[in-house]
């Protein structure tokens, strides 16, 4: 075996599940007792055997990066380098991407894999993951595989030690990948796998050999239903449950009629022995976490939006060529960018015209999904509220609308049944109508659909969570499409009114 770091593990045979010590490297070997060396391979082998040796990254790891990892993140870290193939379970807000990052740079420090392909959501690609490489990892090299085909295999032909791709790419490059010397695959939001029968679920099987390490990662594994773990335990998992998804269905679910099943007593232990290894750290358990978690995702713009995006921004061009820009009209023309990003704009007729807002959407229902608890939403702009909450109310999710129109009474009547029951799971709210002296603690989970102009505003709303009697982290999440919502929010964050920077921020835009 070889030995890395003049390392080594003292075992005793007589109590074998356990680690005696672990040594420097040495001849003398008492008796009932061996010495192994320590490696990835090696830690591999002794948890086969049952044997609970520690993960080598726990004593030969500098753990890169612009921060220190929390306890959680470590022992994360730990547990995925001990298995080629796993489930992350950890909540959302907890910092799952940042382990599975120094778990994969540890694999590829260690020569134990040579690339590693990152599929995940199209929203999160380089908000998330580019950008925590670039934290953690930042001596890696990493690349994007997004757009035509021909783009994506090139890239994915670069040698770059890390790749990300959405999961739609995966099917469109899925020889480029198989030739392209990935030997570890980390799946971040894993649920969009859990039908065993989608062309998506059957290239990502193809990519999967007995050799390759597979890490998959979501919050939420079975929200919706005990039959959702099948397809992600047919990829990790697939002695731990049976061939065919009919005789899995009869595990979990009994028929009640024709047409509906009903959920087994004991589904609950089925799913859990069937979605093994796995590790998970909820956010009450990270008490080491800071108490809110700030992070972004990136939505791009439908067609629709683009075009008058750029109408809108070419006439600002116009405009300051032209003329003195006040701070008036720098506020109305940004404000109007914003409505476009945000899903409606209004004319100078005071009508509302609304745009195509599906991929904006969609990245709000993966976090309503993922999310542990109920979800705020703060939407800046009043026609805005209502279309989304049609739409949430027509996908199955409960919602109430919180604007200026709203009674008192109506508003404590929601607030009380928000914090008290189950539904409903979401609010929908036009920040300034609940930024002060409202208690929404029965939410951990704050998303924000645009971007507000007031810091106040902002800081106050984030608040209404982030309170006592808040018994989880908190997670703050900011949707973004646009270069004007990308710079109101850096404002926000720099804790940095936005009034006071319009002209200087107008001049960014144009810029």
């Amino acid at each position: 075996m070889r030995v890395i770091n003049d390392k080594a593990i003292l075992l005793n045979l007589r109590n074998p599940g356990k680690v005696t010590n672990t040594i420097a490297k040495s001849k003398i070997v008492g008796r009932n007792k061996v010495l192994v060396n320590w490696g990835v391979e090696e830690a591999i082998t002794l948890k086969s055997m049952n044997i609970d040796a520690p993960s080598p990254i726990e004593g030969k790891y500098g753990w890169p990066g612009k921060y220190t990892p929390f306890d959680h993140q470590k022992s994360t870290a730990a547990f995925l380098t001990k298995h080629r193939k796993a489930f992350c379970f950890n909540e959302q807000g907890t910092g799952k991407t940042a382990s599975a990052i120094w778990a994969s740079d540890f694999l590829l420090e260690q020569g134990a894999v040579n690339r590693v392909l990152i599929i995940c959501p199209l929203s999160i690609m380089d908000s998330a993951w580019r950008t925590d490489l670039f934290t953690f990892a930042m001596h890696r090299s990493v690349d994007v595989a997004y757009g035509s085909p021909d783009k994506r295999r090139k890239i994915l032909a670069n040698g770059a030690d890390y790749v990300v791709i959405n999961y739609d790419g995966v099917e469109i490059v899925a020889d480029d990948i198989a030739a392209g010397g990935f030997d570890l695959i980390i799946v971040d939001e894993a649920t969009h796998y859990k039908n065993a029968q989608t062309k998506r679920w059957k290239a990502l099987n193809k990519l999967v050999g007995d050799d390759t390490w597979l890490w998959m990662m979501t919050g939420t594994p079975a929200a919706q239903s005990p039959l959702d773990a099948y397809g992600l335990a047919k990829l990790v998992n697939p002695r731990g449950v049976p061939r065919f998804f009919g005789s899995f269905r009869d595990q979990v679910m009994y028929k009640v009629t024709r047409f509906k099943w009903a959920v087994k007593d004991n589904a609950t232990e089925t799913v859990f022995n069937a979605l093994r290894p796995a590790i998970r750290f909820t956010k009450d358990e990270c008490l080491d976490l800071p108490p809110i978690v700030y992070t972004k995702r990136k939505v791009e713009l439908t067609p629709q939006q683009r075009k008058y995006y750029k109408q809108l921004k070419d006439q600002m061009v116009m405009q300051a060529a032209g003329e003195e820009v006040t701070a008036v009209n720098a506020a109305v023309n940004m404000n109007k960018l914003l409505q476009i990003s945000a899903g409606a704009v209004y004319t100078d007729d005071g009508d509302a015209l609304q745009f195509d807002i599906k991929n904006r959407y969609k990245v709000l229902m993966e976090t309503i999904r993922e999310a542990s608890g109920k979800v705020l939403v703060f939407v800046p702009f009043r026609h805005a509220i209502g279309i989304l909450s049609e739409q949430l109310a027509s996908d199955g999710v409960t919602n109430e609308i919180i604007q200026g129109d709203v009674t008192a009474t109506k508003r404590t009547d929601i607030f009380k049944r928000f914090q008290e029951q189950d539904d409903p799971k979401v609010l929908v709210i036009q920040p300034a109508a609940a930024s002060h002296g409202v208690t929404l603690t029965a939410a951990d989970t704050v998303v924000w659909w645009a971007p507000t102009s007031s810091l106040e505003t902002y800081s106050q709303a984030n608040a209404r969570v982030h309170r006592s009697g808040q018994n989880n982290k908190c997670t703050v999440i900011q949707l973004h499409g646009s270069p004007v919502e990308q710079h109101v929010y850096r404002l926000l964050d720099d804790r940095i009114d936005v009034h006071s920077k319009v002209i200087d921020l107008y001049n960014e835009l144009l810029d």
